[in-house]
C-alpha cells in the first residue's frame, strides 16, 4: 500500500467509483494480503483496481480497494467474508453515488442489485399451466442472485411456447459507457427509449424472472428486503439476449453467454421510503405475464410501472 497524492486521488476516484474501506486487524494482513493480492490479479486483472491506504477509522488502521464496478466489490466480498468493512463503505448491495466512467444519471438508475427466488420448477409448471412450460434450466438452486450471476428466467423456447432456463444477470453494456474490453453488464433497465435497448423490447427478447423478495441498500447500506403482502407468485418484466460474445472477467477472457436484466420504474410507497429513485417493474397477475411477453411493445409498455401502495411489505431478511 502507499499514499496517494491529490492528482492520482482524483484519478482513481474517477476510475474506480467504488471505494470498499477494511479494517486491518492488528496483527496487520500477513499472508491475507497475499491472497487477496492474487485474488484481484486472477479475477480481475491490473489496471481494474487500486489498493491504497485508508488512514484511521475510528481510532483503528484501515485500507481501502477501489473498483471499477460493483460486481467486482461484491465478488471480492464473497471471497473475504472474513474482512471486516470500515465506516463510508459498503454493503453487499452498494451501489456507488458516481456512476461508471461518469455514466448521466438518466441512463439505467442503479436499482436492486439483490433478489431472491425459493419456486421450484413444478410450481413454476403450476403458474404456467396455460401455456407450455419447457425446463431448461435443470435443478433450480433456491437462494440470492447477486450481478453476473446465473438465475432462472422464463422465455421463449426457440420451438415456439416457453421454457425455465438460466440466463447471466447483466445485459450488455451501451458502447459509450465502457472504457476497456471488460462489460460487467447492465442489471436494470430504466430508459427505454434509448436506441441501445430498443432491439431487445419485442416479445421475442422479453422474459419473466421469478422472485420472492429484493431488496434495497437502506440508510446504513445494509439490504432491506421487500416481498409480496400476501406472498403470492411474482415475477420481474425482463429482457433477455443470448449467444452474446463479451469480456465478462479478464481471467475467462471472452465467452458467449445468455444475458437478461429487468425494467425499472418510480416507487411505490414502501420502496421509495428506503430507495426514492425507483424499484423493479415487477408483474403479480397472469394476464400481465402473458401480455409481456406476447403483447407489441405499444401494449407491453404500459407495464412499466409501479405496484400499488401498500402491496409489498418490508422484511429484515430475505424470504
Amino acid at each position: 500500500m502507499s499514499r496517494r497524492s491529490t492528482p492520482q486521488r482524483k484519478i482513481d476516484d474517477d476510475a474506480f467509483p467504488v471505494r470498499l474501506r477494511l479494517f486491518v486487524p492488528g496483527n496487520g494482513l500477513g499472508l491475507q494480503s497475499e491472497a487477496m493480492h492474487a485474488w484481484l490479479e486472477s479475477n480481475l486483472g491490473r489496471g481494474e483496481y487500486a489498493w491504497h491506504g485508508g488512514g484511521a477509522v475510528l481510532v483503528r488502521d484501515a485500507c481501502a480497494l477501489y473498483f471499477r464496478h460493483p460486481s467486482d466489490a461484491d465478488a471480492f466480498c464473497a471471497a473475504f467474508p472474513e474482512l471486516e468493512l470500515a465506516d463510508g463503505t459498503r454493503g453487499p448491495t452498494y451501489q456507488s453515488p458516481a456512476l461508471p466512467f461518469g455514466r448521466p444519471p438518466v441512463e439505467d438508475e442503479p436499482v436492486c442489485n439483490l433478489y431472491n427466488h425459493t419456486r421450484a420448477v413444478d410450481a413454476m409448471r403450476q403458474l404456467f399451466a396455460p401455456l407450455p412450460l419447457s425446463n431448461m434450466a435443470g435443478n433450480l438452486e433456491p437462494g440470492s442472485v447477486y450481478p453476473d450471476r446465473p438465475a432462472p428466467i422464463i422465455r421463449h423456447a426457440a420451438g415456439g411456447g416457453f421454457e425455465l432456463a438460466r440466463a447471466r444477470w447483466g445485459m450488455p453494456s451501451p458502447p459509450s459507457v465502457l472504457k476497456t474490453a471488460r462489460d460487467p453488464g447492465v442489471t436494470n433497465v430504466r430508459i427505454t427509449a434509448s436506441p441501445h435497448w430498443r432491439r431487445w423490447l419485442g416479445p421475442a427478447n422479453r422474459c419473466l424472472v421469478p422472485l420472492t423478495s429484493f431488496s434495497e441498500p437502506g440508510p446504513d447500506k445494509r439490504p432491506v428486503w421487500f416481498a409480496l403482502a400476501d406472498d403470492c407468485p411474482a415475477f420481474f418484466a425482463g429482457i433477455e439476449t443470448r449467444g452474446w460474445r463479451s469480456v465478462r472477467k479478464v481471467k475467462d477472457g471472452e465467452t458467449t453467454d445468455d444475458l437478461f436484466a429487468f425494467l425499472t420504474c418510480p416507487p411505490n410507497a414502501e420502496v421509495a421510503a428506503v430507495h426514492p429513485k425507483a424499484m423493479p417493474v415487477i408483474l403479480t397477475r397472469a394476464e400481465a405475464w402473458e401480455t409481456w411477453l406476447t403483447a407489441p411493445w405499444e401494449l407491453a409498455a404500459k407495464l412499466q410501472r409501479p405496484l400499488p401502495d401498500g402491496v409489498l411489505t418490508v422484511r429484515d431478511e430475505a424470504v
